[in-house]
């Protein structure tokens, strides 16, 4: 049997929590989730999610700067992120981008199943 694969989600609304959760699980992924963003650095060092879901508002630290952290931290940078937030802003998913976000979805753009879509493709073992 294979290995599930860790997904670290990283969201303070507790609906869209369950929403993916639920969804990520039915799949066969193993879900993490907090809303805190050095509990979300730590846990990401420690379990090396295959993939990170990053929503920008939170309560303790914004998705921008935890992003940032991931990515100076050699034990973390390589780890895929995806931004999955409300803010729809250009300037928003330029910066989320530049700091090295894989990709970039506003919520009520996307479906969880095209966000699950999306992750499958990130995380699918690469063939040489």
């Amino acid at each position: 049997m294979l290995e599930k694969l860790n997904i670290l989600l990283v969201e303070a609304d507790s609906m869209i929590v369950d929403m993916y959760k639920l969804r990520f699980e039915e799949e066969g992924y193993e879900v993490l989730v907090t809303d805190k963003g050095t509990e979300a650095l730590e846990m990401a060092k420690k379990e090396q999610p295959a993939i990170i879901l990053l929503d920008i508002i939170l309560p303790e630290m914004d998705g921008f700067t935890i992003l940032q952290e991931l990515k100076k931290d050699v034990e973390t940078k390589n780890l895929p992120v995806l931004m999955l937030t409300n803010l729809g802003q250009e300037g928003d998913q330029f910066k989320g981008k530049e700091q090295g976000a894989a990709e970039y979805f506003v919520k009520s753009k996307h479906t969880p199943a095209q966000i699950l879509e999306k992750v499958r493709e990130i995380t699918k073992p690469k063939r040489f």
